[in-house]
């Protein structure tokens, strides 16, 4: 099949986001199929006449990948317009003419059912949530008030917005994150006044409106869940802080195990949590969320990643692997449950 691989784009994490298209790019090709890799923003500027059975390396057309906090300025200048479409150049006509486009986009703009709604409106499949989906689980706030509405355990918090005096005091130490944004980008710890200030100043870089939650001191586990079903648990042991950036994507900084070494009952428990939570954010084909457990053995939902990263060591690679899938397989099944529905 003629597939698309886009990835790339504008939001903070580009960077985690070609590494992933890479990957899957590189596993659609080994699986036969004429896949090609396109940056989102950047487009192609070239002719596009049989594009599909060219023998190109199209990994090598969006460049090696770097270091995080990519130089967004510098990014957006490459393309003449400076940046006034999230499309670039041909994106939109490639994708109409493949049979699939294979999303490997995190954050704003690809994440967030903007995206998704477009291509719904011109008929181009596509993988992961629909619009729906990609919505309610991209906004943190709308996030946790279903968790709240549907009985599912989420740390207690509040929603700040910028400029906007606050009602409502969360205790310290408390978690301060950007309401929008994914890969642990900006989310800070902070356990006075101002360690809360500097968090929230942080985290208003990437969205107008953060969370703002009791911290919950424990061990971090995160479960896949695919057509409804969930995959095995794997535990996160960041050899120090938290799993934020730094430690989801530098290689040797987290101890992760999977399957988790964790009663079956709590294993189980967060499986069905999982699941329940695939089904109340209208989720389709596959999605990761993520836990905390306490010392005392309290689980928490902390969110949903509706396009998990699809890196050399991100998660829901590792549970597939638990599980009998090989990347290869991964990529596949997503695929065809992209063309199924």
């Amino acid at each position: 099949m003629k597939i698309v691989v886009l990835a790339g784009g504008i939001s903070a994490e580009r960077e985690v986001s070609l590494s992933s298209g890479s990957m899957i790019y590189k596993a659609l090709r080994k699986n036969g199929h004429q896949a090609i890799l396109l940056d989102v923003y950047l487009g192609y500027e070239g002719d596009t006449r049989g594009i599909f059975e060219r023998e190109e390396d199209w990994a090598a057309q969006i460049g090696a990948v770097g270091e995080k906090n990519p130089d967004m300025k510098a990014i957006r200048a490459l393309r003449a317009d400076g940046g006034k479409s999230f499309f670039g150049p041909n994106v939109l006509a490639i994708c109409q003419s493949a049979d699939c486009v294979f999303l490997a986009l995190h954050g704003v703009g690809g994440e967030d059912g903007r995206l998704q709604a477009c291509f719904e409106l011109l008929g181009i499949p596509y993988t992961g949530a629909d619009m729906v989906g990609s919505v309610l689980a991209m906004d943190k706030g709308i996030t946790k008030d279903l968790f709240k509405a549907c009985g599912i355990p989420t740390p207690a918090g509040i929603r700040v917005k910028k400029g906007e005096k606050e009602e409502k005091k969360v205790p310290y130490p408390c978690i301060v994150k950007a309401c929008c944004s994914g890969s642990s980008v900006g989310v800070c710890i902070a356990g006075n006044d101002e360690e809360y200030q500097a968090a929230k100043e942080e985290a208003f870089c990437y969205s107008d409106e953060v969370i703002v939650e009791k911290y919950i001191k424990g061990r971090e586990f995160s479960v896949g869940v695919m057509d409804g079903k969930a995959l095995p648990v794997i535990e996160m042991a960041p050899k120090e802080g938290f799993y934020d950036y730094r430690n989801k994507y530098q290689a040797g900084s987290t101890v992760e195990t999977c399957p988790a070494q964790v009663a079956s009952d709590k294993s189980r428990e967060m499986q069905e949590i999982a699941e329940q939570v695939f089904r109340v954010l209208r989720l389709k084909s596959y999605a990761r969320m993520d836990f905390v457990m306490s010392g005392e053995g309290e689980v928490f939902c902390l969110e949903a990643n509706t396009l998990p990263g699809m890196t050399p060591i991100s998660l829901l690679p590792q549970e597939a692997a638990a599980a009998g899938m090989n990347f290869e397989q991964l990529c596949e099944r997503i695929l065809q449950g992209a063309l199924s529905s």
